[in-house]
């Protein structure tokens, strides 16, 4: 396991990932400018608002360190980090940060009163039993790259996908009780990181 994971922790619910991998027993670095990044073994992008999250990247000049990080690093975004992450978004106030080759709408699932939670089978955790999925205001995965694996899905939609060192998830695995997605996430890149 790495020891040291940042998070970026300029807008949204970083504080629920940094709690997820202190259970996991692992050491966090709350992300706020490039120096922070220096140092971690992998970097978290949390849900929030994704044209906030376009500003602040913006404003912290984060926007290359966080690509040149990631060149040797895992990353993973979810909600609104998996906007952050994909390739190309169908709002022209986000600037992506293009780390995986996807395409993903905002708020594809309806407003806040139309957020959700079901639970979803996790087919790359063998023998394990569903996750619960937690989806508030959430975007969806409309076109996926052919290097891109989709991981998990929801009525046939992509809700988790992999590419290289990059996952994104449309839904929130910070906001429940279980780690095995984090847990997934520093596992499974820690073998491969070396070979990047």
């Amino acid at each position: 396991m790495p020891k040291k994971i940042g998070v970026l922790a300029l807008q949204g619910d970083f504080a629920k990932h940094q709690a997820m991998l202190r259970l996991l027993k692992i050491e966090t670095v709350l992300v706020k400018k490039p120096g922070d990044l220096h140092g971690c073994e992998g970097l978290i992008i949390p849900g929030g608002e994704s044209t906030t999250l376009t500003k602040l990247i913006q404003k912290c000049n984060l926007y290359e360190p966080i690509r040149d990080f990631t060149e040797k690093h895992p990353i993973m975004g979810t909600c609104a980090g998996a906007i952050m992450v994909a390739s190309t978004v169908d709002d022209q106030r986000i600037e992506p940060l293009q780390l995986i080759d996807i395409s993903v709408a905002r708020n594809a699932y309806g407003r806040q009163i139309d957020s959700f939670i079901t639970h979803v089978d996790v087919p790359f955790l063998k023998g394990s039993a569903r996750f619960k999925t937690v989806f508030i205001r959430a975007p969806k995965i409309r076109n996926v790259g052919s290097q891109v694996e989709v991981l998990m899905e929801l009525h046939g939609n992509p809700i988790m996908v992999q590419e290289s060192n990059v996952l994104a998830l449309t839904f929130h695995p910070e906001l429940t009780s279980d780690p095995r997605i984090h847990k997934y996430f520093l596992e499974h890149f820690l073998s491969t990181q070396a070979l990047l």
